[in-house]
């Protein structure tokens, strides 16, 4: 009798402290306790935010690489593993790992599924990747080509310790840029560095404060354009981009993706032959630009409905 309540109570500790998870054995979605471990251990944190319940991808990756023996053999030493799961049926979670997990969806500025973060105990990422096919071991050897990001990054601390002004600068632009993160992460989690570069380099050489200005130029013009979109207001997103354009100062491939979008405004309004125009101007502006290929594909497809709506049959008069 003994035994068994002992039993009981282990296993109803199991499932409140978020050990039964849909991730399986191993993985665990109390992101302090994990931290802590980490910290411990001298670990790093895989963090998985998934849709257990929806997410095709998610599914599939966790069928394809997280669930073998090979996969978990081959992260023990260097990960601890956290699922943060959004599903629709909310009932499988708690409301305190329900709201953990809202908060720092938002934290990392997770915006698709699955989103795999590598972070140091402290939570700061330092990698991001999600699904690659291949099976486990390949996973596992893709996150150990990740981890190097994580030394490139100290390193290029350590080195920004010994110097000053522009060398320091220098050797902490070189850090954020190891990591591949993007501005929201850096800006959440590395705002003291941000701030280190522009002490250090008060005139701008690295060309970093350039940098971060025009990303918060492309941040407002994005913001600005979906408040268009929310109105379904076409003609105004239009006028945004157009006079964004005429202010310039943007890199090439920053223009070509305005250009992009007012082509596909263009195309939302029925105007095929100035989306199209607009397209070959984009095309125009950056045409080595890794965007080609998918700009080749829109006009494909604007000139098919262009086509569509010239032998559609017109409307019975009333």
């Amino acid at each position: 009798m003994k035994h068994t309540l002992k039993l009981g109570i282990t296993l109803l500790a199991l499932h409140f402290s978020g050990l039964a998870l849909a991730g399986g054995e191993g993985w665990s979605s109390d992101f302090a306790a994990s931290q802590k471990e980490a910290a411990e251990t001298k670990k790093d944190l895989l963090i998985d935010f998934t849709g257990s319940d929806w997410c095709g991808w998610c599914i599939k990756l966790k069928e394809e690489v997280f669930s073998h023996d090979e996969f978990k053999a081959g992260v023990k030493d260097q990960f601890v593993l956290v699922e943060l799961d959004y599903p629709r049926d909310k009932s499988k979670l708690s409301g305190e790992t329900i709201k953990q997990n809202e908060e720092l969806g938002e934290k990392y500025q997770v915006r698709g599924y699955p989103t795999i973060l590598l972070t140091d105990a402290e939570g700061r990422p330092f990698a991001i990747t999600g699904y690659q096919p291949g099976g486990p071991e390949a996973y596992v050897k893709h996150l150990e080509e990740l981890r190097a990001q994580k030394s490139a990054r100290d390193e290029a601390f350590e080195k920004a310790e010994k110097t000053e002004g522009v060398e320091k600068a220098k050797a902490l632009v070189a850090a954020l840029g190891a990591m591949g993160l993007n501005d929201a992460m850096v800006s959440n989690f590395y705002g003291g560095v941000v701030e280190q570069i522009k002490v250090a380099d008060p005139q701008d050489e690295t060309g970093f404060m350039k940098a971060e200005a025009a990303k918060l130029r492309i941040a407002k013009f994005q913001a600005d354009l979906n408040a268009f979109g929310q109105k379904q207001d076409f003609d105004g997103a239009l006028a945004h981009v157009d006079k964004t354009l005429a202010e310039g100062g943007f890199e090439a491939e920053e223009t070509q993706q305005m250009m992009m979008t007012r082509a596909a405004i263009l195309a939302q309004q029925r105007k095929f032959d100035e989306a199209i125009k607009a397209v070959d101007e984009a095309k125009a502006i950056a045409p080595e630009s890794k965007l080609i290929e998918g700009i080749d594909g829109f006009k494909k497809r604007l000139e098919s409905e262009k086509e569509k709506a010239g032998t559609a049959e017109p409307a019975a008069a009333e």
